[in-house]
């Protein structure tokens, strides 16, 4: 009996949902593995039509993960606004655009968690911006991006706010539900062991539904994170609790680049018990945001363990 991989995407809108698998299984295995690989391609929850496609699946990654083509090409470079009102103004945005949202369905305590992880976030990524990182990874240049700080901030805080927005819509929004059954129903008929690999927000819709009792028969050998946002405690607040390795799991690998700013805390073992299940890994993303799904696909902490389940 086979052995399947179940992707689960992370924020903002991707292509269709059959080119994203194809995306993933060639930088992953560098084929197209057909059956043996599904996608919970929850992006049609939240955006009505997908991105266009590109002109060959490696193009791919460089329109949805790297520095957007407007940003680049703009002269003078944008004007930066001060953190504060970026900040601010993200939460009126975010809040605008999702009619579930008002303030009585929103807990204050939970709200003011998330807008303190907007702050960070967007601290951070002035400060690696402007070139202050006090621990770079090994063997890394730290800054990627050879343009003006101002264009650098701009690429920074595209992905803070485009990841605040779709994790705000998932816990206060009227997402989360619908979110979650799409993954239910890639998971849905699998007969024989799955590899579970999540990206980003995709992580925690991951995490979530692993957890429900629903999942707890699957046979599931490896659970993979990328660039996961579970170690914050703004969000640890809101997943399933208490903090657990989900029982259908035999081993959980999280891994994240340390200038990622979705992933500010980069350790999910000392939370998730137990403890010995779970292991962390500091691997190097050079994406334009230190996030993209391609380099961490092709981290050798990500990539060999899954193939040689694959070998089996």
């Amino acid at each position: 009996m086979g052995i399947t991989i179940v992707y689960v995407h992370g924020n903002g809108n991707e292509v269709r949902e059959a080119l994203l698998k194809q995306q993933w299984d060639g930088a992953l295995f560098g084929r197209d593995l057909g059956a043996s690989s599904r996608m919970a391609y929850w992006a049609s929850v939240r955006y009505p039509q997908p991105l266009p496609d590109p002109s060959s699946v490696e193009a791919v990654f460089d329109e949805i993960e790297e520095a957007p083509t407007s940003l680049l090409e703009a002269a003078p470079p944008p004007p930066v606004e001060p953190p504060e009102e970026f900040v601010a103004q993200s939460i009126r945005e975010v809040q605008a655009a999702e009619a579930a949202i008002t303030l009585e369905s929103v807990p204050e305590s939970a709200g003011k968690d998330l807008e303190e992880w907007l702050r960070r976030m967007t601290y951070t990524a002035d400060a690696l911006a402007a070139g202050e990182n006090a621990e770079p990874p090994p063997a890394s240049s730290f800054e990627a991006l050879p343009f003006p700080r101002p264009i650098r901030i701009a690429v920074f805080r595209e992905l803070v706010k485009r990841t605040f927005k779709d994790v705000y819509a998932y816990f206060f929004g009227d997402s989360k539900e619908p979110m979650r059954q799409v993954l239910r129903d890639a998971l849905g008929g699998i007969d024989g062991p799955v590899v579970v690999l999540s990206h980003s927000l995709g992580t925690i819709i991951a995490y979530d539904v692993l957890r429900e009792q629903g999942s707890s028969g699957l046979e599931i050998p490896l659970f993979v994170t990328v660039g996961s946002p579970l170690g914050i405690t703004e969000v640890q607040d809101l997943v399933e609790r208490p903090l657990q390795v989900p029982a259908a799991v035999t081993a959980w690998r999280n891994a994240s680049d340390a200038r990622d700013l979705v992933a500010l805390d980069h350790t999910l073992r000392s939370a998730y018990a137990p403890a010995e299940r779970c292991t962390d890994f500091v691997v190097v993303n050079d994406s334009s945001n230190h996030h993209g799904i391609r380099e961490y696909l092709r981290a050798a902490p990500i990539q060999e363990p899954i193939r040689e389940l694959f070998q089996q």
